[in-house]
């Protein structure tokens, strides 16, 4: 029962907004809930919750499934970190009908939570159409100049991706002998080897359209440019994450003959994918799209990583999943601080943010040595695992994304190089008083980065139940 109070929590608050304008009610409503969201979580990880299990479609054999394993749980906490984060982080920023702009980040928000909670096919994908929806709004109302037409491509590229997953659902739903969207079911779908193959195909692409990987990715650098940075935020730091969740709760345990078949093509999708994205990042002078590429080269490793079915790599991707939303989580707020107190995302434009801000130039700092996976900070450990699982599937597509390490060093320190430090230009002059609130939740996040950094032992702690799913038969 618990699962379900906790996943109705943004649910209501959502509704509650919706009759609230004042924006001080609107702010504080957004921050509460998503602190009671996050102590929810907490409760989760810390306590044996159990599961939530109801009828919920009979004509089908439907079940409103939640659970909660490892897998489930370290992202729903870098959800639940995310979204207060981020309310408290933006709350200063001018935003037309706030209350209505922050009711469908909720709605978002519980999308999220249901798709990283769901144990029925029917249900996850439920909560995958709610997650993106909201999205659609955010970004085609409160969206850039050009919203209109990226939030279209957005549009088509995700719809065809969950067609697909659906038509995969359908699939195995048809064939098995309770006709049941369980995954237990699911598992045991009486399929034919072409059938599975046409399956995982289907399921694929709908990751890998949501992750993205290359060549999925087109719709992502747009969209992250477009749309509202506090949408940006959701966009990077949790909603790729489906993915590879996905990939994980689903490619992996159903189509384990079809994954192994494929994981050569998928490995070298990726490290193209990585490659490129990083050379792109190193040509941006827009922070936004840098940013957009360098998320890209990441989620490019974890996804080639799992495809090596290898326990080390696999887990690395675990840890991975929440240092990346913390590391880029942070880099966007930075981004977005920046541009609303000097109207650009140019580095060209900007520089000697140290002498008008040093506070934000340290932590900028700290948010690239952590995007770089420097030792001590929480990405290193991941990013070791990935490459570990990597050299061992084979040496040479270990040496080709590897070269992405120093390419994020080039982009990511020559981001820092140009923002902070130099002579103050006339757009970094019109910074005035630092953002406070945003400040302390960049210093509680790069806590988080140092933290689990030195000693990520808890980290391994939380994902342990869905390795030996995975690898102890």
């Amino acid at each position: 029962m618990f699962l379900l109070l906790f996943l109705l929590i943004p649910i209501f608050a959502a509704i509650a907004l919706l009759f609230i304008k004042k924006e001080q009610s609107v702010n504080l409503i957004a921050v509460a809930s998503g602190l009671l969201t996050l102590l929810g979580a907490l409760h989760i990880i810390l306590n044996k919750t159990g599961d939530f299990d109801a009828s919920w479609l009979p004509i089908l054999n439907s079940r409103f499934l939640l659970q909660a394993d490892g897998l489930s749980k370290i992202l729903i906490l870098l959800t639940a970190i995310s979204f207060p984060a981020i309310f408290i982080a933006t709350s200063n920023n001018q935003t037309n009908q706030k209350n209505v702009f922050v009711s469908l980040m909720l709605l978002t928000q519980a999308g999220l939570m249901g798709v990283f909670l769901a144990g029925d096919a029917l249900l996850f994908y439920f909560f995958w159409e709610l997650a993106l929806i909201p999205v659609y709004f955010l970004c085609s109302i409160w969206g850039g100049e050009k919203r209109i037409a990226v939030t279209f491509k957005f549009f088509i590229y995700t719809f065809l991706g969950s067609l697909f997953m659906l038509i995969g659902i359908i699939l195995l739903y048809s064939n098995t002998a309770d006709h049941s969207f369980l995954i237990a079911s699911l598992k045991h779908a009486n399929v034919s080897p072409a059938q599975s193959a046409t399956a995982f195909a289907l399921f694929f692409i709908a990751f890998a359209i949501k992750m993205p990987i290359f060549p999925f990715h087109t719709w992502q650098p747009d969209a992250y440019e477009q749309s509202p940075t506090a949408v940006t935020m959701v966009l990077s730091a949790v909603m790729v994450k489906m993915g590879l969740y996905g990939i994980i709760r689903w490619l992996m345990p159903l189509f384990p003959s079809a994954f192994l078949a494929h994981a050569n093509m998928v490995i070298v999708l990726s490290v193209i994918g990585i490659l490129y994205a990083s050379f792109i990042a190193i040509r941006q002078d827009d922070m936004k799209r840098l940013i957009a590429y360098s998320s890209i080269a990441h989620i490019g490793l974890m996804n080639a990583a799992l495809f090596t079915h290898n326990q080390v790599g696999v887990q690395g991707a675990l840890i991975q999943l929440f240092s990346h939303g913390v590391n880029v989580l942070g880099l966007w707020i930075i981004a977005d601080v920046i541009e609303q107190q000097t109207g650009t995302r140019s580095m060209k434009a900007l520089g000697g943010i140290s002498k008008k801000q040093p506070t934000l130039a340290i932590l900028l700092v700290g948010f690239a040595f952590a995007n770089i996976a420097l030792p001590l900070t929480n990405a290193f450990i991941g990013e070791f695992l990935m490459f570990n699982s990597l050299f061992q599937f084979n040496p040479w597509v270990a040496a080709a994304a590897g070269v992405s390490v120093v390419l994020a060093a080039i982009y990511t320190l020559n981001m820092v190089q140009k923002v902070a430090y130099g002579e103050v230009s006339e757009a970094t002059n019109l910074m005035t008083a630092p953002n406070k609130n945003a400040q302390g939740v960049l210093i509680v996040l790069l806590v988080i980065v140092f933290v689990t950094g030195v000693y990520p032992q808890p980290l391994f702690d939380v994902t342990a139940d869905t390795l030996k799913q995975l690898f102890v038969k």
